[in-house]
């Protein structure tokens, strides 16, 4: 019974410590078109090799001048739906894109970041991501709407 109560306390201790990163790593939320728009806008902010952050640490300043995979799609998120929730539905289909597409098997503790800064990723393997990202959106807005 302690060990139980410790067990919540605990984890609602930490999930109010930093509520952006709380949620089931497998969490699936529903997506809309603003993910789609989320997705697009990280490809503008990561357009170039020149502006892409190899050492991803998932610490995105306002400054920043160069971003990760992480970073860009936070800042998009930020911008199109004005707060961004790490297990938000775009963060959360990116990492699926991640498993299930560009690096199956390779169980990145986490997915955004280690991928991003895998010495094999290459900045057209970015490009990619965002473009299967696009697709996979848009097929489960479909899926949804047929519910």
């Amino acid at each position: 019974m302690r060990l139980a109560i410790f067990v919540i306390v605990t984890t609602v201790a930490l999930n109010a410590q930093n509520p952006t990163f709380s949620g089931p790593s497998d969490a699936n939320p529903p997506v809309s078109r603003a993910d789609i728009r989320i997705v697009r806008r990280a490809r503008e902010i990561l357009n170039s090799p020149t502006k892409w952050n190899r050492a991803d640490n998932r610490e995105c300043p306002a400054t920043q001048t160069t971003y990760s995979l992480y970073c860009a799609l936070e800042k998009a998120t930020e911008e199109i739906s004005k707060k961004f929730e790490h297990r938000g539905a775009a963060m959360q289909q990116a990492r699926f894109v991640i498993d299930e597409d560009l690096a199956k098997g390779n169980h990145y503790e986490h997915r955004l970041m280690d991928y991003n800064n895998d010495p094999k990723t290459t900045f057209a393997d970015v490009q990619r991501l965002f473009a299967l990202l696009e697709q996979r959106i848009k097929k489960r807005i479909d899926t949804q709407k047929r519910q």
